[in-house]
């Protein structure tokens, strides 16, 4: 462990380094609260709530009123919206065209990253397409496990669906923190961080 650690810090296995280098650029790039477009809105899952986690009961966390609660999606059809984003993503590492996910992705993603800020995040994942790939085409054949029950929480009058968990590939899990914004009836992504360690 202490010399996978070593070489991990140090560079001597690049595959793995390029994959953790990765993962936190991406982490930076897109899973930061710029405070770009969305000012104040926090995409951090660790962001204040007055209430816990609320589980497929159907109750929300809200931190404001100005939204109207909203009922939080059953697990099977928020792993089904995990699956969707992922699905694209593996296509868009594999083509090297984010295209599609930047345009399924919410007016408030769009507004805050450019397609070119998009794909500088991913570079690393395209780059060693060869290593992601084969695990992140596992994904559809696993079931998400939730680091927390999803939950949904109201920040400036809107309601925002919080995901985040990891899929049980191998060699390595594909984790996974997402956000999506409820705009006109659907859930359309907001933050998306993807680790594959």
């Amino acid at each position: 462990m202490q010399r996978f650690i070593g070489e991990l810090v140090f560079g001597r296995n690049i595959a793995t380094s390029g994959l953790v280098a990765g993962a936190i650029i991406f982490s930076m790039v897109l899973g930061c609260d710029c405070s770009k477009q969305l000012g104040a809105l926090n995409t951090n899952s660790s962001s204040t709530s007055n209430s816990s986690s609320s589980s497929n009961s159907g109750s929300s966390n809200s931190t404001s009123s100005d939204a109207p609660k909203v009922d939080v999606p059953s697990n099977a059809a928020v792993e089904q919206l995990v699956l969707g984003t992922m699905d694209e993503f593996t296509d868009a590492v594999s083509s090297g065209d984010f295209s599609r996910l930047y345009e399924d992705a919410s007016l408030d993603f769009r507004k805050t990253y450019t397609l070119d800020e998009v794909k500088t995040g991913f570079k690393t994942y395209t780059d060693k397409k060869s290593i992601v790939l084969p695990i992140l085409r596992k994904v559809p054949a696993t079931t998400a496990i939730f680091d927390r029950t999803p939950s949904v929480r109201t920040e400036k009058g809107l309601n925002i669906l919080m995901a985040s968990g990891r899929f049980p590939t191998s060699p390595y899990n594909v984790r996974f923190d997402y956000e999506y914004v409820l705009r006109d009836g659907n859930w359309k992504l907001l933050k998306l961080v993807i680790n594959i360690p």
